[in-house]
């Protein structure tokens, strides 16, 4: 009788396939409040309240608070240290070569700092500057002001699946005139009088129009190899051969151009995030004011009226500054989708063949299977009858006779010395 039976190389597969899932993220989850979390990490003082920040945001696919909730995305800005933005904000460098700012910008070290740990994480050197398309090294495709999102190892899986990619995006905010008097609107070049009135603030208004979409159409047939592994360039729809972002897939991280996604020109007014001490119009203590123009000249401008998002929002305000108006404007806070992709999740598979030959496990290791006299039991006596068994379970062992894993059958089968099974054991891993 046969128990165990040595399996041999050729009993023996293996099979690679991937299983794909639709992510589907929508506008109200981004732009939501309580769907996108704040971590509240850099905290500076000396002037005023002083100010508090996140280096990034997280959006989750409900209320954050609940157990439920579920974190989809990662997103946060950084600026190029080498870019225009920086050497124009800068006052120099003290003697340990750190870049000094004055005080009317905000968190210039950590946008820099971001943009540098996903070079070093992408690109494998933290000096690196990205470029769209791939592999460019025009200067005007350099990306200087990137828009990071990273995706959850949860919905991304092992990877995400290219040309599935799209996102609705909004050029612009709401327009917010610049509505000054003569010599003021002389002074700001006339580039920031829309005739559309004053709203007081553009920061958090929706974007009403004008949305594009961005997608990875393409990167099928052009598939691009970086440090991280596979990446595709990320277009604008209506025109393929503007690239705008660029898809690491291996690493679920997503990199957009805000040169080529948003108007940067355009005229942003509010209240940021300030190392100021007294309030002042229509800013708290630890605020300031951006691009505040009364409307026909009714009022003097104060607070940069002319102020655009590049570079003053990006320079002046904090980095949750800059991330609660992308969130909550540019991507809307509708029912319609915001984000959607297929992930890829890879499925290693071990078929394993048991074979029990004509000859093979017909007896059972039962004790009642056989008698005292060590006979084997049968049904009628005094009769010849043909010895069989029921298989209900495969066990595998390993070498050193350990019990590996566990196949339970649906139902009995019936094995005699007229049968030639074959159980085919799928391990997926």
């Amino acid at each position: 009788m046969g128990t165990f039976k040595q399996l041999s190389p050729s009993d023996i597969t293996t099979k690679q396939s991937f299983l794909n899932q639709l992510v589907d993220v929508i506008q109200e989850d981004v732009a939501g409040t309580v769907t996108r979390k704040k971590y509240n990490s850099f905290i500076t003082g000396g002037v005023g309240p002083g100010v508090t920040s996140s280096l990034f945001q997280t959006v989750f696919d409900q209320n954050f608070n609940l157990q439920t909730a579920n974190a989809i995305f990662d997103t946060t800005i950084g600026l190029y240290s080498g870019s225009t933005i920086i050497s124009n904000a800068s006052t120099g460098e003290d003697s340990a070569g750190k870049i000094l700012f004055n005080s009317e910008s905000l968190m210039m070290r950590e946008k820099i700092a971001n943009y540098s740990q996903f070079a070093q994480l992408l690109m494998g050197d933290r000096t690196e500057k990205f470029y769209t398309p791939f592999g460019s090294t025009t200067a005007t495709d350099q990306v200087d002001k990137a828009l990071f999102i990273n995706f959850r190892r949860l919905f991304s899986r092992d990877k995400i699946k290219r040309e599935t990619f799209a996102m609705r995006f909004f050029a612009t905010g709401v327009l917010d005139g610049f509505h000054a008097d003569a010599a003021a609107e002389t002074q700001a070049g006339g580039k920031f009088n829309i005739d559309n009135g004053y709203t007081g603030s553009n920061l958090t208004l929706t974007s009403p129009s004008g949305s594009r979409i961005f997608t990875d159409v393409g990167s099928a047939a052009n598939q691009l190899q970086s440090f991280a592994g596979e990446v595709g360039n990320i277009v604008n729809s209506a025109n393929t051969s503007d690239y705008v972002g660029l898809m690491f897939y291996d690493m679920g991280i997503g990199i957009f151009n805000m040169s080529r996604i948003m108007d940067l020109n355009q005229h942003m007014s509010g209240t940021i995030s300030a190392l100021s001490p007294l309030a002042f119009k229509d800013a708290a203590a630890g605020q300031s004011i951006l691009g505040y123009a009364p409307p026909n000249g009714a009022g003097p401008a104060y607070g940069n009226a002319s102020g655009s998002f590049d570079p003053d929002f990006l320079v002046s305000g904090s980095i949750d500054n800059i991330v609660d108006h992308i969130t909550s404007t540019r991507f809307s806070d509708g029912t319609l989708t915001a984000m959607t992709f297929q992930n890829a999740t890879e499925i290693n598979s071990t078929l394993i063949f048991c074979r029990a030959g004509v000859n093979d496990f017909n007896y059972s290791s039962n004790p009642t299977f056989t008698d005292s006299n060590g006979q084997v039991v049968v049904l009628t006596p005094n009769t010849l009858e043909r010895t069989f068994s029921f298989i209900t379970t495969i066990g595998l062992y390993d070498a050193n006779n350990r019990l590996l894993a566990v196949a339970k059958l649906s139902r009995p089968v019936e094995k005699n010395d007229e049968r030639d099974l074959t159980f085919r054991v799928r391990l997926d891993f």
